[in-house]
């Protein structure tokens, strides 16, 4: 039997890295899953992930919608709806980094950031929890980061979007808890991704696995299993929960 068999999921900002894991693996335990990109360069890489989604047995399709906009998230939802019939499952991916000392941050960066990173959270988990609560239950998946836990110079507005999602995943839970309606937050270390490429080879990498008790870097499968675990019934007295994916950095 399949974790997650005829279940639909959500997944934003989906086209690659962790997002991208994390729709695999759901379809690979029998989810249906809509999922979203925003630029259109990624629009090849959001259809060859929808195609391998449906290659796997199921029901999938890739939207090209901004999460950080309320109204375009209003019609993803309802268009999911309309197509899907339900929402067991949502994974609020979607985000960015603008890196930046504060003395040389602009306020576009850090608006930038804050409706990517936090608003988007905001927008999709207001539009999702109408049918889950009509349904008597859902899970709620928020992408926050060990950065929204620690913090880390010339990070602000990044540190600030996660932390920011870690206590909206908190307050959530306390109003949902009562439709069984679950939300937690996963919070990734440095994991191998885009957005971490940079960290990948050489002095500098070296340095920061120096800081990691178990000695490397994540993989986006590390996130997406844990994703899964959340998503399915294994974690069913669970919510509220932060689970720091980040090698004992944070310890």
């Amino acid at each position: 039997m399949k974790l997650l068999a005829s279940k639909t999921a959500i997944v934003t900002g989906a086209a690659r890295g962790i997002g991208e894991a994390i729709a695999i693996k759901f379809a690979e335990q029998g989810a249906n899953v809509a999922f979203t990109y925003v630029s259109n360069g990624s629009t090849e890489k959001a259809t060859a992930l929808e195609q391998k989604l449906i290659a796997l047995g199921v029901k999938a399709k890739a939207f090209q919608t901004n999460a950080g906009d309320y109204a375009a998230c209003e019609i993803f939802v309802n268009d999911v709806l309309k197509e899907f019939g339900q929402i067991d499952v949502c994974v609020n991916n979607a985000g960015i980094s603008k890196d930046n000392l504060l003395l040389r941050m602009t306020p576009e960066q850090w608006d930038e950031v804050m409706q990517t990173n936090l608003k988007s959270v905001f927008n999709m988990t207001k539009q999702v929890i109408r049918p889950m609560m009509k349904a008597k239950t859902g899970s709620i998946i928020n992408m926050s980061s060990v950065i929204g836990e620690m913090g880390n110079a010339g990070q602000s507005s990044y540190a600030a979007s996660k932390a920011g999602v870690i206590g909206f995943t908190k307050s959530i839970a306390k109003e949902l808890g009562s439709r069984n309606i679950r939300c937690n937050a996963i919070a990734p270390g440095f994991i191998e991704t885009d957005m971490t490429g940079y960290l990948k080879d050489g002095e500098g990498a070296d340095k920061y696995k120096a800081g990691i008790p178990l000695g490397r870097f994540g993989t986006t499968d590390d996130i997406a299993d844990v994703a899964l675990f959340l998503a399915g019934s294994s974690s069913s007295y669970m919510t509220g929960q932060v689970l720091s994916v980040c090698g004992g950095l944070n310890i």
